[in-house]
């Protein structure tokens, strides 16, 4: 049986303890990961010690060499990579290669770090005095990353931490852990020194390892909101700078005069696309009016039941299975709160089986209609093919919804109305906004971060925020004597004066 080790220099202890690694297609095993605990950290921090000071005495363009040369590697490997990640996740191939590439975008605008690590400097501050100051690594890094994108988000954390002159460890899901070792062996064959980044595996205990190992200066993590939230404050207690993004519950506001046809192609990809398993899908829609909630009815539920449900290498398939048996079981038990709480279950996508792979963990498209705020399947993040559909009377009440739900990671709206969109994007209270982008993930030099449950912390990630998260600044003011004897202000803080 195929086995996947921690990824440490001098290679990984025997394990004691390991973790099935399923197969999504058909409700196999397909192989193991091996799952450390304090002593396997122990050792990657050694090594992280003792190789990062060189890493950060690098001159920055020189680390940055080591990012296009591993830009080039990922494009070379792409296929390879994206085939690894769909059998371990299920998630489609062309879906797969998007979470590769929007991770590869982040290491793009690392090949750039020496342009954004330049710190401040201003002359003649006070009498004689300059200020100027310096960005510098904290040292060691760590992050704890989730099943739902093994390729992309180790990559918005591990190549801003490192090419600013830190070393990182990365504590992967153990659903699919395969992506990320790899990773790890591209970035040596870069040019990356041994030490820089590594991977541990593990569950609960490999992470509280993680936050209380004195060594480790800052935590980013992602995953969902009640982890977070443990994450975030486990860390910060241990002494630690933590950035922990949490769950999500988007939501798509369709107005009267948005375009029907588009709002549809967008919803069908944004709510099922990956099985739902992205904290950035649209879980939820609200049209504006009852006439714009049956319009978009009508037109929903053809472009619904037109999906088509294969296996993760179908080139023709839009989504494939969900990651495993307890997620799917997850998934059916909230559609079958949703209906018990009384909403109209329109498409049921319970039952599934897909010829010849009965097994696999498939889940067909589901829509409800007539979702209220007081249910707990509205309030909570399903995580799975499930469209809700919540109407609103007006724009205000549209703006209300997601402004008062616990998550406040991203929304969307439809609109051909600039004074619509622009009044909804400075009002609505959420971190991330669509205006006719379902999906609105930030560019990579931009930054990702949600409010509310969705994000702890007061950094996002990438671009100048992750810049700032995983360095610290030095402030230096600076006098240099001319050789006078007088030094009656010797004892006088230094000011403009």
């Amino acid at each position: 049986m195929r086995q996947i080790d921690h990824f440490l220099v001098g290679g990984a202890p025997a394990a004691s303890r390991f973790s099935d690694i399923m197969d999504p297609n058909n409700g196999g095993v397909q192989g193991r990961v091996a799952l450390g605990d304090a002593a396997v950290l122990d050792l990657a921090v050694a090594a992280a010690q003792k190789a990062q000071p060189a890493w950060a005495a690098m001159n920055p363009q020189r680390r940055a060499r080591v990012m296009f040369d591993f830009k080039v590697l990922i494009e070379k490997h792409m296929d390879e990579l994206a085939h690894m990640l769909s059998a371990e996740h299920g998630k489609v191939i062309a879906d797969s290669k998007g979470d590769i590439q929007r991770g590869l975008e982040v290491v793009e605008f690392c090949c750039g770090l020496p342009h954004v690590l330049k710190g401040e400097y201003t002359q003649g501050a006070g009498p004689g005095i300059d200020v100027y100051s310096m960005r510098q690594p904290l040292g060691i890094g760590a992050g704890i990353t989730p099943f739902n994108f093994p390729a992309m988000i180790p990559l918005w954390m591990g190549a801003v931490c490192t090419s600013v002159g830190n070393a990182f460890i990365l504590k992967p899901s153990e659903r699919d852990p395969s992506v990320p070792n790899r990773i790890a062996e591209l970035f040596l064959e870069a040019g990356m020194p041994e030490g820089i980044f590594q991977v541990v595996h593990g569950d609960k205990e490999m992470v509280d390892a993680i936050l209380d190992h004195p060594a480790i200066s800052a935590v980013s993590f992602v995953g969902s909101s009640d982890i977070a939230h443990y994450v975030y404050n486990r860390g910060v207690a241990a002494g630690k700078r933590v950035q922990a993004m949490g769950g999500a519950k988007n939501h798509g506001i369709v107005m009267p005069d948005a375009d029907l046809d588009q709002v549809v192609n967008d919803l069908t990809g944004a709510a099922f696309g990956s099985a739902g398993e992205r904290c950035m899908a649209l879980p939820v829609v609200v049209p504006v009016g009852e006439d714009t909630a049956e319009r978009l009815k009508e037109k929903l539920s053809p472009a619904i039941h037109a999906l088509k449900l294969g296996i993760s290498t179908d080139p023709e398939a839009h989504y494939g299975p969900v990651v495993t048996a307890q997620h799917k079981a997850k998934v059916e038990g909230w559609i079958q709160k949703c209906a018990d709480e009384g909403a109209e279950l329109v498409i049921d996508g319970r039952g599934f089986k897909l010829q010849g792979h009965e097994e696999g963990y498939f889940i067909g498209p589901t829509l409800f209609d007539h979702v209220t705020t007081d249910m707990e399947s509205y309030k909570e993040e399903i995580f799975g093919p499930v469209l809700q559909m919540v109407r609103a009377k007006d724009f205000e009440e549209a703006v209300s919804l997601p402004s008062k739900h616990q998550y406040g990671n991203g929304v969307a709206i439809f609109t051909r109305n600039g004074h619509a969109a622009r009044e909804f994007a400075a009002r609505v209270n959420v971190g991330m906004v669509g205006i006719n982008v379902p999906i609105p993930v930030p560019v990579a030099y931009h930054s990702f971060g949600g409010w509310k449950r969705s994000g702890f912390g007061d950094t996002d990630q990438y671009g100048m925020e992750g810049i700032k998260f995983w360095t610290k600044v030095k402030k230096v003011t600076a006098r240099w004597p001319d050789g006078s004897p007088d030094g009656t202000n010797a004892f006088i803080i230094p000011t403009m004066g």
